[in-house]
């Protein structure tokens, strides 16, 4: 039975926010979410969050996740204490019952590290290390004459030997869930911080003749904390390059690795290519041969195969089919569906719309509310009126039928398959199928008129 402990109780004074530590983002989400999204890939028991500072915020932000459990550390009086809070909720279920403590502020640690540190348990207790070129400020593991762990020293607790050690604790460890309550249960607070440490549990098992093994990250960043502004901004693009370097190795063509974003999922097809400064957001899948201007921001999205996104246009929550072209300078709203083969321009808004197979709105309009059929061609300047100030209307355009520049289809209305619409229109009926409708006030010239002059 595996128990996953994760502490979030700290306030995170260097990052000069009223916003917890532990929901700070990192690559559009916050850092908490991601050591859970690890953490449930080892399909565990039980997960238990120790909250504190901000604990409100961090328990609305994770509402409605029926495996996760919450308990309050208050006052904070170090990782020990923290681990002590959590133990009434620790599962066993006899046989090798294990806890794994993972931190909230330590946000990239994968799963098949985690996975290492369970299996170097070896039955006993594991220690997740890594060896800093400086290790200032980070607890030492002390090994004896066989290069056994024998106990882990805090940096303000250490002699100048230990100071010298290059191998430092990460903080997450497993141990046998049994075994650690009684540890925790006999720590103390008498060293320079006054606070019972997590780390004294390894000192205890050593004493008790149970063997501590290490294990070591896949990657030195998967062991990296946050604790300011500047190390929460160093470590969003590590992880963007790390992302990028994971889709290079699938065939995707970044113009420039380190000018991309992602901040969700981002699934690519064969010899999809990618300009820079393009952000990705939520699930957005692209296609074989989908093409990817500069500067664009995609959201939640499904690009057809063939298609084509230009510099600066936005995209969310919208489907684009096969050999389309949206932009540059396209927005498409929610529930926008853009057909195969159709065209959306630049300065062009669709929102809650479907264009058909070959329909065009080259430029400066907006398609709300509106079913446009298949080969339809929208002029500059329209609109569709789809908001009396209360409520929402459609607008049905069929097939083949063309709307002249600066018109404007006051919904609900419908225009009829191969129906013409002048320029200038303002239509407030339905237009009838093959014919030209119009609505304009007969062209006159003013005789003898002149232009206001300026008084003097």
């Amino acid at each position: 039975m595996l128990n996953i402990v994760i502490l979030a109780a700290g306030l995170g004074k260097r990052m000069q926010s009223d916003l917890p530590k532990v929901l700070h983002p990192l690559a559009g989400k916050p850092m908490l979410a991601h050591v859970l999204e690890n953490a449930r890939k080892l399909s565990p028991d039980r997960i238990v969050v120790v909250v504190g500072h901000g604990a409100q915020q961090v328990r609305e932000s994770f509402a409605g996740q029926p495996d996760l459990s919450f308990v309050l550390q208050n006052p904070q009086q170090g990782t020990g204490h923290a681990v002590q809070q959590a133990v009434p909720l620790l599962l066993q279920g006899g046989g090798d019952d294990a806890t794994l403590v993972l931190y909230g502020d330590v946000p990239l640690v994968q799963a098949p590290t985690l996975e290492g540190l369970l299996r170097a348990r070896q039955g006993g207790m594991a220690v997740l290390t890594e060896k800093l070129a400086d290790p200032t400020g980070y607890g030492r593991i002390v090994r004896d004459e066989q290069g056994q762990v024998r106990r882990i020293v805090e940096h303000k607790d250490s002699t100048p030997d230990e100071l010298a050690i290059n191998e430092v604790n990460t903080g997450m460890l497993a141990a046998p869930t049994d075994r650690l309550k009684a540890w925790l249960a006999g720590l103390d607070n008498n060293n320079a911080q006054g606070e019972y440490y997590l780390t004294d549990v390894v000192g205890m098992a050593v004493r008790d003749g149970v063997a501590v093994h290490a294990a070591h990250a896949g990657a030195s960043w998967e062991t990296l904390g946050v604790n300011s502004r500047v190390q929460q901004a160093q470590l969003e693009r590590i992880w963007q390059g790390e992302q990028a370097r994971r889709l290079l190795e699938q065939g995707v063509t970044l113009a420039d690795p380190a000018r991309f974003d992602l901040r969700g999922s981002l699934q690519c097809g064969r010899d999809v290519f990618i300009d820079v400064g393009c952000v990705f957001e939520g699930e957005v899948a692209l296609a074989d041969g989908v093409r990817v201007g500069p500067h664009c921001v995609v959201g939640d999205a499904a690009v057809g195969e063939g298609s084509r996104i230009e510099a600066f246009s936005h995209v969310r929550q919208a489907v684009i089919g096969a050999r389309a072209q949206v932009g540059p300078y396209a927005r498409l709203r929610p529930g926008a569906d853009v057909g195969d083969e159709a065209h959306v321009g630049n300065f062009v808004e669709i929102k809650k719309s479907r264009l058909g197979r070959g329909a065009k709105a080259n430029h400066l309009a907006y398609i709300g509310d509106a079913q446009v059929g298949q080969r339809v061609n929208i002029g500059a300047g329209t609109i569709t009126c789809n908001y009396d100030g209360a409520n929402k209307f459609q607008t049905i355009i069929e097939d083949d039928a063309f709307i002249g520049s600066d018109t404007q289809l006051v919904a609900p209305v419908t225009v009829g398959r191969g129906a013409t619409l002048g320029a200038g229109t303002t239509l407030t009926r339905d237009a009838p199928a093959g014919q030209l409708t119009l609505s304009r006030t007969a062209q006159k010239t003013i005789p003898g008129w002149t232009r206001p002059t300026k008084k003097n």
